[in-house]
């Protein structure tokens, strides 16, 4: 427990605050509309569904000001810059942000689904008791004459009314179901399978936020739950529920007069709306700045490497940049980490030929003329990310599988960055790298940087400052009687490096156990650019290794989120 707590306490101390308001609000809204005597008359119309549809409605308010939040990437970098003094587990928080997002989305998902479900029931016990189908009271309610039509309790004003009628001739019906399709539509096209392998119909259909806040905003405007206004002493609603016939001739009893209460949802929202449009502005305005290129290579592997240069353009270790090229599509956006370091003039990234995005640009740079600049692009960043941390710890573990490799291109870069003008401020003095590959082509475009990392370690006799281990996880016969062969050979015949590729994939324990080993009394952090699946073991080894003697190894999980 304690070493669960040290790698993930604050998290779930969030959530658990995030989760006990959302309880007292629901709690809070519901008892308000369960017993207040305002509300006694719409109870008796509604039944307990009144109370079921009006505290997830004030859920959801919350939440939603909530939801925008966790995407205003501007906004959370510079929330990240100002945490540098509160301390590596606070930051790593915002590294959480599309987790947290997603989890606020299937909130508003839950608590639509309980709103919708209690107002049918409410449209259907309006429409039967405008019919006169329950008892007198529910009878004379729903008959209160209204000549402006301002002061009744029922919504179905007629007999002639029918439910459906109701739902797409009000306010409150239309916009509801906008909302609702909105929100379907947004959460199916969300699914992994669906963002993995039609990331343009996820892109789009999310954009149908904007249609879901429009419609929030206006949905209260139609005042459908109605509350008494006059239920106040003299009135006494003990003796007038049951003396309908004095109503209006009793000065304790005049006749009810009910009105909707003030739409709140827009006051909930407003702040966020204006972040997030202020946060767009910010966008565009990058987008229109001109991009040059310094060099693209196509690597035999399929990746592309394009070395970008953009007027006031900073970055740091492990950041990455949304892309966007115009000639390929105006509105799509897509991350990629820069493999550059914030030492070099320019900055780079290696993108694989996965998605129809990607092979259109890939496609369009191979036709390009040699020495030409590539097709125009658009920059958004540079973006904070848990990599930004790295040289925070004494002890590194950066582990990439694939593509995902890249941020630590950009770490190992500045490193021999640093370690070539002789930075004194590298607090870092070990670092273990793994990377994990299907295919020995990946490896092609890395190697050479870490020829020149071993080099440069050996000729300042800290060879032990970086410990590198490559797996390759696919492999075919010829690949293997080739290594066979060759298996005396001082270089590896993978990468040519002095460190022999290994076959599979590694042992963690022992990993980690080593790591505990060379490092007694540490604190490691561990990063991962890589799938889910290895994040969640990596994640069980940081609590299984970390010691809860504050004097021992603590190892501290944090992985690259896009």
């Amino acid at each position: 427990m304690g070493n669960w707590i040290i790698n993930h306490g604050l998290t779930s101390f969030i959530l658990v605050v995030w989760m006990a308001i959302n309880i007292f609000i629901f709690v809070w809204f519901y008892f308000l509309y369960d017993l207040e005597d305002r509300f006694f008359y719409t109870r008796h119309l509604l039944g307990s569904a009144l109370a079921w549809a009006r505290a997830p409605a004030a859920v959801l308010n919350f939440n939603c000001l909530l939801i925008l939040l966790p995407v205003c990437r501007n906004l959370l970098s510079l929330v990240r810059g100002s945490f540098v003094c509160c301390g590596i587990t606070m930051r790593k928080q915002l590294d959480k942000n599309i987790s947290f997002h997603k989890l606020v989305a299937y909130m508003i998902g839950l608590m639509t689904a309980v709103h919708i479900i209690a107002h049918l029931l409410n449209v259907e016990w309006c429409y039967n008791s405008r019919h006169g189908e329950y008892d007198a009271l529910s009878t004379a309610l729903s008959s209160l004459n209204d000549s402006g039509n301002t002061t009744y309790l029922n919504p179905i004003r007629s007999t002639n009314t029918t439910p459906n009628l109701l739902v797409f001739t009000t306010i409150a019906g239309i916009t509801g179901v906008i909302i609702t399709l909105s929100l379907i539509l947004m959460i199916t096209s969300s699914m992994e399978v669906i963002r993995r392998s039609y990331f343009e119909v996820f892109w789009f259909t999310h954009h149908l936020f904007i249609v879901f806040f429009a419609g929030l905003v206006f949905h209260g405007a139609g005042r459908i739950v109605r509350g008494q206004t006059n239920a106040n002493p003299p009135y006494n609603i003990t003796f007038c529920k049951d003396h309908i016939e004095d109503w209006g001739k009793n000065k304790m009893c005049p006749v009810p007069q009910f009105a909707g209460g003030f739409p709140q949802t827009w006051m909930w929202v407003i702040g966020p709306m204006v972040l997030y449009v202020c946060e767009r502005l910010l966008r565009f305005i990058r987008y229109i700045q001109a991009v040059k290129y310094r060099k693209i290579v196509i690597r035999p592997s399929k990746v592309l490497e394009l070395q970008l240069m953009k007027k006031g353009f900073k970055m740091d270790v492990g950041q990455y940049v949304f892309l966007n090229c115009p000639a390929i599509s105006q509105l799509e956006w897509h991350p990629f980490t820069m493999t550059s370091a914030p030492e070099e003039d320019f900055f780079s990234v290696h993108i694989r030929s996965v998605g129809d995005w990607t092979q259109k640009l890939i496609s369009i740079v191979e036709q390009l003329p040699e020495g030409a600049q590539g097709p125009k692009m658009g920059v958004d960043g540079p973006f904070g990310t848990a990599s930004e941390d790295v040289f925070d710890y004494e002890v590194a573990m950066l582990v990439g599988a694939g593509i995902g490799v890249t941020p630590f291109a950009s770490i190992l870069k500045s490193i021999w960055y640093k370690f070539k003008d002789s930075n004194p401020k590298l607090r870092t003095r070990k670092i273990y790298f793994y990377w994990l590959c299907r295919e020995t082509h990946a490896f092609e475009w890395f190697a050479d940087l870490l020829q020149v990392l071993e080099r440069e370690m050996e000729e300042r006799g800290m060879g032990d400052f970086l410990t590198y281990k490559l797996y390759l996880t696919g492999w075919d016969q010829s690949h293997a009687t080739h290594v066979m062969v060759h298996a005396d050979a001082d270089m590896d015949v993978v990468t040519g490096l002095k460190q022999k590729t290994n076959y599979g994939r590694p042992n963690w324990d022992k990993e980690f156990e080593q790591v505990c080993k060379e490092n007694p009394t540490s604190v490691v952090g561990t990063f991962l650019c890589g799938p889910a699946v290895l994040a969640t073991v990596l994640s069980n080894k940081c609590v299984k290794y970390t010691d809860v003697d504050p004097r021992k190894t603590k190892f501290y999980f944090n992985k690259e989120n896009f």
